[in-house]
This record gives C-alpha cells, sequence and structure tokens, in this order.
C-alpha cells in the first residue's frame, strides 16, 4: 500500500480567480488537488514526494507515456530548424507525410486525410463533408456515445448531462441503441441519413464491446441505403486496443475515420479526420473552394511533426502488440482478484482499454448504505473508489463520463507487469474495504453530502 502524504493543496490563486473555480474545489474534495512536478511514462510525481502511476493517460491521450524523450526531441529539432510552422499560404510538407502514413496504417480506401486540433472538431468536420457528399441533413448516431462538446458533436450524444442548457442543437438527429442492427437496418431504410456516427466500442457508456460483426453489418445497410460510415476513434485509435484503429479487430471499412488524442504523443494538439477520395473531393470541388473548410492551427509544423514522431514510437516500440498482451493479462488478474464480491458486475475491454462494471449490491447489510448514497447522487459512488485508490494506493484513474457504475481502466502502452500488478492490489483492497468496513461508507456518505452542497 502506498504511502499517503499530508500536504495541504498547492495554491492556485489565478486558477480559482479566472479559470474554474469549482474544479478546484471538486478537487479539493476528493483529495486529488496536488501539484505535478513532473511526469514521465506511466509516472507522475508530485510536489510533495510522492508518485502517483497513471491510469488514465489523459482519456487516452497518453499512449506513449508522458513526455517520451523521442518526442521532445522531435520538437526540439523542429523548433530549432526555424521552418514554416504557421505561415498558412504554402505547401507543409510534413503534413503530406503523416497524412500518407495515416492513410496506410488504417487501410482500406482511406486515402484522404483533414488535419484539425481536437477530436470535436473531427467530428465538426465529418458533419459537413457528410452532409456535402450525400446532399442529405439528418444524422445517426448510437445511444450512449461520446463524441465531443462543441455543440455538432453534442447533437450526436443522448446523455442530458452533457446537452443540458446549452440551446437548441442540430435538429434531424436520431439515435439507435448501440449493438443493435434492427434497429439501424429500421432507421437508415428511411434513406435519409447523411451519416451514421458510431465508435468502435463506447468507452464512456462504459467499455461497451458490441458483438464481433456489429459493425461490419452496419457497413452493409449504410452501403445500401447510401449513408456514410463515420467511426470515432479518438479513444480508441492509435493503438489502445492493440491495433491501430479497433475497428481493425471488427472487420469493418468505413467511410470516415477520426483519430486524435494519442496522435499528438500528449505534447501538441492535433486531430485527423481520414476519408475517402470522393468524400473530399465533394467539398474541395473547385479553385474556389480549395479553402471552404479549414481551420487555423491545421497541419501546422509542430503538429505534424508530433504526429509522425509518435507513430515512430508506436511502431518501434511494439506498443500495439504489447497492449493486446498486456491487456488481456490484466482483465485475467483483475476477474480472478474480483470475482468473490457481489459488487462487481463484469471486467471487459480491448487491448488497454479496461472497465470494470459495479452492481446494487444484494446483500441487506451493503444494499441500505449504497441505496442512500444513490439517493444523495449517482455519481458519487464511483468517484469514492477513485478518491480511495489515489489517497491510499496513489492511482489515478476515473469513471466513464456516461455510465457512473463503470471504472475506466487505461494506462499509458508503456506500463509494466509491476505497476499493472499494483494496480489489482490497490483496487482488490478498496473493493474489499467497500464490502467488508462501515467506514467506507460513512466516509462516503459525508464526501457526498458535502459535494452535493458545492
Amino acid at each position: 500500500m502506498a504511502t499517503a502524504t499530508t500536504a495541504a493543496p498547492p495554491v492556485t490563486a489565478d486558477y480559482s480567480d479566472y479559470v474554474n473555480p469549482q474544479w478546484e474545489r471538486l478537487l479539493n474534495l476528493l483529495q486529488m488537488n496536488v501539484r505535478y512536478i513532473r511526469c514521465q511514462g506511466t509516472e507522475l510525481h508530485t510536489e510533495s514526494g510522492d508518485v502517483i502511476l497513471d491510469f488514465l493517460s489523459g482519456y487516452c491521450v497518453h499512449n506513449i507515456g508522458h513526455n517520451h524523450p523521442a518526442i521532445i526531441q522531435a520538437l526540439h529539432d523542429e523548433l530549432d530548424r526555424r521552418g514554416p510552422a504557421m505561415l498558412q499560404s504554402h505547401i507543409p510538407d510534413l503534413a503530406g507525410t503523416l497524412a500518407h502514413r495515416l492513410c496506410t496504417l488504417a487501410g482500406g480506401k482511406l486515402r484522404k486525410v483533414f488535419f484539425a486540433c481536437s477530436g470535436s472538431e473531427g467530428v465538426e468536420t465529418a458533419i459537413k463533408f457528410s452532409r456535402k457528399f450525400t446532399g442529405r441533413t439528418p444524422l445517426l448516431h448510437a445511444k450512449g456515445a461520446f463524441h465531443g462538446l462543441t455543440c455538432g458533436a453534442l447533437s450526436l450524444m443522448d446523455d442530458k448531462f452533457w446537452r443540458d442548457k446549452f440551446g437548441p442543437l442540430l435538429p434531424d438527429v436520431a439515435a439507435v441503441p448501440f449493438g443493435d442492427i434492427l434497429s439501424l437496418r429500421q432507421e437508415l431504410s428511411t434513406g435519409k441519413y447523411a451519416a451514421f456516427f458510431v465508435e468502435p466500442l463506447q468507452s464512456e457508456a462504459g467499455i461497451q464491446i458490441p458483438h464481433q460483426e456489429y459493425l461490419a453489418e452496419a457497413a452493409k445497410i449504410c452501403r445500401k441505403h447510401g449513408t456514410l460510415l463515420v467511426i470515432d476513434e479518438v479513444q480508441t485509435g492509435m493503438y489502445r486496443t492493440g491495433t491501430f484503429l479497433a475497428s481493425h479487430q471488427l472487420n469493418v471499412e468505413a467511410d470516415m475515420v477520426i483519430v486524435a488524442k494519442a496522435l499528438s504523443g500528449g505534447l501538441v494538439p492535433v486531430s485527423a479526420v481520414l476519408m475517402t477520395d470522393p468524400i473530399y473531393a465533394s467539398v474541395f470541388d473547385s479553385l474556389k473552394r480549395s479553402i471552404v473548410h479549414t481551420s487555423t492551427f491545421s497541419e501546422n509544423g509542430l503538429a505534424m511533426r508530433t504526429g509522425l514522431a509518435t507513430l515512430d514510437v508506436l511502431e518501434q516500440e511494439q506498443l500495439g502488440p504489447r497492449a493486446l498482451a498486456m491487456g488481456r493479462r490484466l482483465r485475467t488478474r483483475l476477474r480472478e482478484a474480483l470475482s468473490g464480491y457481489e459488487m462487481v458486475k463484469d471486467v471487459r475491454g480491448m487491448g488497454m482499454l479496461s472497465g470494470i462494471e459495479f452492481q446494487a449490491p444484494s446483500s441487506l447489510k451493503l444494499r441500505i448504505p449504497f441505496t442512500a448514497f444513490q439517493h444523495i447522487h449517482e455519481g458519487m459512488f464511483g468517484q469514492v473508489i477513485v478518491m480511495r485508490l489515489f489517497r491510499d494506493w496513489r492511482v489515478l484513474t476515473q469513471i466513464c463520463g456516461n455510465n457512473f457504475m463503470v471504472l475506466k481502466v487505461a494506462p499509458p502502452l508503456v506500463v509494466t507487469e509491476d505497476q499493472l500488478d499494483h494496480f489489482v492490489e490497490a483496487i482488490t483492497a478498496v473493493v474489499d474495504l467497500m464490502h467488508s468496513s462501515t467506514s467506507f461508507w460513512s466516509e462516503a456518505l459525508g464526501l457526498a453530502r458535502r459535494i452535493v452542497n458545492v
């Protein structure tokens, strides 16, 4: 068990005054407000001398680990070159090189790339391009999805927490249950949809994995009715699930694929929308329209260099095969360690993206405090687990954004076996405590009540 260090939260007056005071208050209540002074690989070093293991990876940003020396060197080299980083009116060779590599890795008919800065911006691009190509307006998505927090991306999500009080979003948007081919076939048979947006596995919905043929069948139905298949690989791509794209394990070729997060190497934001030639040509269809869709920081030199260096690290260090092998080992160990606890429902995942699903207890001893807890706030049960892992075991993770009963387990792909073993020991200890100690529930209830009042 890690040794906890008792220290006052760092002084962050400017952040609280000028950015987001509620976020600071929440971190203070969860005892997770620490000052990080150095991050390397899977380790986060704090000002107080603690070493925290990152099992969240910035929501799948740090696939190659924090501050990989190869990325830092590539950025130094690019800066020292003093090249045309943001010239705009030129041909950036690095963008062509990165686009070529991405299309080669993705395969299929994906032959063109539009670069942006974030997954949300990539989703917005896919919305515009699909509408232009098909001449249709309506869009379809899967229930439980998480595609981003811009208005277009929010329109492709059904969780009220993210959508409420932001006014009318895009009209003509519908949803079908994730993994349900019959519902998808029925909806697409109307022939009105420009695109079907879907994740190969739903991360924020609780690491939901469809049956093996779901996406392949979805692609057939889309083609039949003239609807584009847009696969959101923002969290699942870049070898997070073991292959370059998670959809490579699900026998499907998409019309468009969105990647982001880990393409950045954890240092320079970048996203990419991969698509077929005809889709790209439908938007940039004349000299006049050669700039009809663009982004200020698209194709900038530092982002392109970072993307190329990140692909080098992922391939040279064989992090995809490593994620497959280590992910299987982790889930096997978790199932062995947690199988006897009534509140653990399932352990599932692909590669190094796993989820531990909890459930309401059946025994009266546990059901009474759990029910009281749920009445205060449905998300706080998971946050107490997160807090315990951080405070008592120095492990950083988080619950899924659309499913508060699933703990996300997503360390960098460079995680060691010893670090995985530490996580298994940590979560087992926390789960055992919730099943055996009244102090777990009394502290949790007190915390929940305080947070509700924040």
